[in-house]
């Protein structure tokens, strides 16, 4: 171990010496950034077994202000890895940003607290992206349902409990008794109304994915530290859903790339932290949804996710069942209205860096 801005930090290697080749390829220092808040139980199953890969040379964990023991039992359970431990919760976004400052990595890989990697996931993402073209800023996973999402436990009635997903093209699905494996992501695309979403989305496992994709899914994916000198690192006035797609456009913006790796595969526990169709999830991703496509959208998908968006605050606040919900959609829409000049400023900054059009960005819809 060795002490770097005050935390100890673990370098590895097959036989612990460092090779400046390996292979006739250069190796690249990587490290693992996993942000906890108050799911210790989560983090300790993901830091464990991105410890144990061997392409990890660094495992950040960034305990994001837990209000329970998390501190305790993560410094007592991954030891190996380096604690970064914040006073405030301050979303995802602050979270993994303080990780990826607490090393000094050439490549920082991404991977929720909530999801386990496969054997070699580290290495694949890391030696995909050196492999890769220079304009490729991020590499992005397979990440494949996992959990309560896996099975559905024996004698239970399909759509008798609340484990249904939601498909892009409406239709509902429910985990199967035989264990049918779906698939989480691929990467990220953002459709015609400014809708971020994940490609391949409860396609079949075995689905075959492009490899190129606009986005790289936060939770499982690879970044070049020369790219985030390039762009900076995610917006944390997002706080929570959209931050991922933010970074992705302005990276696009800039000319950098996103590829998808299908051989680094994690099993994710969909919503395991925040989940599913929580107040947090529901404003959180109203609101950032329009905000992203007001800082880098062209002006037509900006009209549509408006649109869109205030058409669902009105219809579920009319609804008993959903009024809850679309008044947190509507005071979502609200909260973007009243910051409307700041997001305005951020637009034209926005262009102001950029070298890509907005129009001419390819967001895979």
């Amino acid at each position: 171990m060795r002490l770097v801005r005050g935390a100890l930090v673990r370098q590895r290697g097959r036989d612990g010496v460092r090779h400046p080749e390996r292979r006739g390829r250069r190796l690249t220092r990587t490290a693992v950034v996993v942000v906890n808040w108050n799911r210790a139980d989560l983090t300790v199953r993901a830091v464990r077994a991105a410890l144990a890969d061997p392409a990890a040379d660094q495992v950040v964990v960034v305990d994001n202000g837990s209000a329970d023991d998390s501190v305790a039992v993560l410094r007592d359970e991954v030891p190996e890895a380096t604690l970064v431990v914040r006073d405030r919760n301050g979303g995802f976004a602050a979270g993994a940003n303080a990780g990826i400052r607490a090393t000094d990595a050439d490549v920082v890989v991404l991977l929720n607290n909530d999801a386990v990697p496969a054997p070699g996931f580290v290495g694949a993402l890391r030696d995909h992206l050196v492999a890769a073209p220079d304009d490729v800023a991020a590499v992005t996973g397979r990440i494949v349902l996992a959990g309560r999402w896996a099975i559905l436990p024996a004698g239970t009635r399909p759509g008798a409990d609340r484990r249904t997903l939601r498909a892009h093209d409406g239709r509902l699905w429910t985990p199967s008794a035989d264990g049918e494996v779906r698939l989480n992501s691929t990467g990220v695309v953002v459709d015609r109304d400014g809708n971020g979403a994940d490609r391949d989305w409860l396609a079949p496992a075995d689905t075959r994915a492009a490899r190129h994709v606009f986005g790289f899914s936060g939770g499982a994916s690879a970044l070049r530290r020369s790219a985030l000198d390039d762009v900076g690192l995610l917006d944390e006035g997002l706080f929570m859903y959209y931050e991922d797609t933010e970074l992705a456009w302005r990276l696009a913006r800039r000319g950098w790339r996103v590829e998808h790796a299908a051989d680094a595969v994690v099993e994710h526990d969909h919503s395991a932290s925040s989940g599913v169709q929580s107040d947090l999830f529901v404003s959180r991703n109203a609101r950032n949804r329009v905000v992203v496509a007001l800082w880098h959208a062209p002006w037509a998908t900006v009209v549509r996710a408006v649109v869109r968006t205030a058409g669902r605050g009105v219809r579920g606040a009319r609804s008993g069942s959903t009024r809850h919900e679309g008044l947190l959609v509507l005071a979502a829409l609200a909260d973007v209205v009243v910051h409307l000049p700041r997001h305005l400023a951020r637009r034209r900054a926005e262009s102001a860096r950029a070298v890509v059009p907005r129009g001419r960005v390819d967001t895979g819809a």
